[in-house]
């Protein structure tokens, strides 16, 4: 439906038909015997400037156009604000106070004596697994979880990829060259569990070594991570010890 037959009606009349003209600049396309090109109208060039006009009004109505949903971007927008709003310093008082902000070293004497984590604190671990791994004592426990599950080895070799991109160029090849023997060699001391098709990738990357020759199995176990080891751990009885605040650092 809405398709023309050429079995029917001429190619050429059914372009001058459908098809309207332009910009003006057809004018000037003038064919031998006086014909203008089969895309124009014949009564386009007759009135080409109502042409322009519709095509003016046109464009300015898909300008006016909302093309995504406003509500849905705002309601995003609202729930991050509500989820992160306790942890930004300008909205809601730090406890302890800011030492860069105010003159009370609470902070760094706190840090000193043990406290006990703040409840706070241990609850943003579960926005993400970014946020788990971003807090020192957050990532501490989630190794010895790791451990516990005997896969810890996934977490040690995203830190050795990441150690990687962080390298002088001419230690570059000498640092992927040790990940390799250590986590993916046949004999790996420490060997993790990727797919066949991120070996694959891995394996063609080895022939010319840069600092992303393990991108795509570090992609792969830190899916696997988020998916599976850190969902495990927020139900685990370590993390809801820490939640309840029972625990100390």
């Amino acid at each position: 439906p809405g398709c023309v037959n050429t079995t029917e009606i001429d190619i050429k009349k059914a372009c001058r038909m459908n098809k309207p003209i332009k910009s003006t600049k057809h004018l000037a396309l003038g064919l031998a015997g006086g014909r203008i090109s089969p895309s124009v109208s014949e009564a386009d060039l007759l009135t080409p400037m109502d042409s322009i006009k519709q095509d003016i009004d046109l464009l300015r109505t898909r300008i006016d156009r909302c093309n995504f949903k406003v509500s849905k971007a705002a309601e995003s927008f609202i729930s991050y604000w509500e989820q992160y709003q306790e942890y930004d310093p300008f909205i809601t008082a730090t406890d302890p106070p800011n030492p860069w902000v105010t003159d009370c070293p609470e902070f760094w004497e706190g840090e000193k004596l043990g406290k006990e984590i703040p409840t706070k604190r241990v609850r943003r671990w579960a926005f993400s697994v970014q946020e788990l791994l971003k807090d020192p004592i957050g990532r501490e426990q989630f190794v010895k979880f790791l451990e516990k599950e005997f896969s810890g080895e996934n977490l040690m070799f995203l830190n050795a990829v990441q150690e990687l991109k962080c390298l002088p160029q001419k230690d570059v090849n000498d640092k992927v060259q040790a990940i390799w023997d250590q986590f993916l060699a046949p004999n790996a001391p420490v060997p993790v569990n990727i797919d066949s098709k991120s070996m694959n990738i891995t394996k063609k990357n080895m022939q010319n070594r840069d600092r992303w020759t393990f991108d795509a199995a570090a992609a792969h176990l830190y899916h696997l991570m988020k998916s599976d080891s850190y969902s495990r751990y927020l139900r685990s009885e370590m993390y809801k010890e820490f939640l309840s605040g029972s625990r100390k650092k």
